[in-house]
């Protein structure tokens, strides 16, 4: 019997469940690419002195993250606690970097590759394939320790 049973209605989780970890590793490539653009963006806002803004797609697969991170740990608690510690520590880069980048533009300072968000978006991309590929690697695993 689940705790939460009687306070949310948790038969939906167990038929998403299982894609969720895929979401979270689509949403993490996509996230890859959407710094990218974020970052020539910013460095063009900051070459013409314009105001730095958040990228709107950049925002929206780092919020993505952040949600289908929790619904795995609905779904997965103690594999998705794991998850979501790597998604905090994307999520938090990601403010600190933004901030850091208004500072350095600020400050006429050449701007850098958002160093500690990619580090973070790798580490999160390693879990999410760990979790998401599972299916192709997990009859090779039983082969060896069967």
């Amino acid at each position: 019997m689940d705790p939460l049973q009687f306070l949310v209605p948790l038969g939906w989780i167990e038929t998403i469940g299982p894609i969720v970890p895929i979401g979270i590793l689509v949403l993490v490539v996509a996230n890859i690419g959407t710094r990218i653009l974020e970052n020539r963006r910013q460095a063009y806002q900051a070459k013409n002195d314009e105001p730095l803004t958040r990228h709107p797609l950049n925002t929206f697969t780092t919020m993505g993250i952040v949600t289908l991170g929790l619904l795995f740990t609905v779904y997965r608690p103690i594999s998705g606690m794991i998850m979501m510690i790597a998604i905090f520590g994307l999520f938090v880069a990601d403010v600190f970097e933004f901030e850091g980048r208004q500072v350095e533009a600020d400050n006429g300072l050449e701007f850098e590759w958002p160093k500690a968000t990619l580090g973070a978006t790798g580490l999160t991309l390693i879990y999410a394939m760990y979790y998401a590929l599972t299916p192709l690697y997990a009859p090779i695993l039983d082969m060896i320790f069967a």
